[in-house]
């Protein structure tokens, strides 16, 4: 396995993720080559997620499977605030914010060390893990306008180099579009590089509540925010449906 001279730390956020959790860190695992270091900070489970997380990576690293340097961290809950937690606690060159639900390419530790290259920052196409075609728009439509306008969604996983993040000061401190927002102020410094190669995130949500009903609440939330909507209505709208 060849070294990586840039180090590329991952950070997942999660909160009662029993469930999802051992196909998650088997996953981040087989990443080849490997992270420098994965971080799951909790914001607050109910469930035995920080148990069953630490008994997962006790279990790699008794069986000698994985050479990750691993970190379970507790936070106030919060995407923003967790994610802002882990990066405080990250020693590596790049942090790479990923969903809990989404998976990376195998490669793509590779993708981001080369794209590091070409800029600062950047973020992967997406693809929703749904046979639904609507869906497969959803996610080239999502795609396209992240080129288009340099801003990327949480589920795209953005990476981001450990010192840019810093001078932006993180994550902005509010309950919804905090992806957005961070976004706004990375491109003010410089430009993403967009990876044409796709993480695959969870489409539980469309399929949940209902895939056109899900993407006119995107859009008008997305419009909303735009006109200056204050993120705390917008997290009451978005959680109440």
């Amino acid at each position: 396995m060849t070294a990586i001279a840039i180090k590329v730390s991952i950070i997942i956020p999660i909160i009662n993720e029993t469930d999802n959790l051992p196909k998650l860190i088997t996953h981040v695992a087989k990443l080849n080559p490997p992270p420098y270091q994965v971080i799951l900070v909790d914001g607050g489970s109910t469930d035995t997620s920080v148990s069953d997380a630490k008994l997962l990576i006790d279990g790699l690293v008794d069986n000698m499977q994985s050479a990750i340097e691993w970190q379970v961290v507790k936070s106030t809950t919060g995407r923003a605030i967790q994610m802002n937690t882990g990066a405080s606690q990250a020693t590596g060159d790049v942090l790479l914010f990923l969903h809990a639900d989404t998976q990376l390419p195998n490669s793509a530790i590779t993708e981001i060390v080369s794209a590091m290259s070409k800029s600062e920052w950047g973020r992967f196409d997406v693809r929703l893990d749904s046979v639904d075609p609507i869906l497969w728009i959803v996610g080239a439509m999502m795609n396209g306008r992240s080129r288009l306008t340099g801003i990327a969604t949480g589920d795209q996983a953005i990476f981001v180099k450990k010192s840019l993040f810093e001078q932006v000061d993180g994550y902005p401190n509010q309950p919804l579009m905090e992806d957005i927002e961070l976004c706004k102020r990375l491109k003010r410094m410089t430009k993403p590089v967009c990876l044409k190669n796709k993480v695959s995130t969870s489409a539980r949500r469309w399929q949940k509540y209902g895939t056109w009903r899900t993407i006119f609440l995107m859009w008008h939330l997305r419009f909303d925010y735009w006109r200056g909507i204050s993120p705390e209505i917008l997290k009451k709208r978005y959680y109440d449906k």
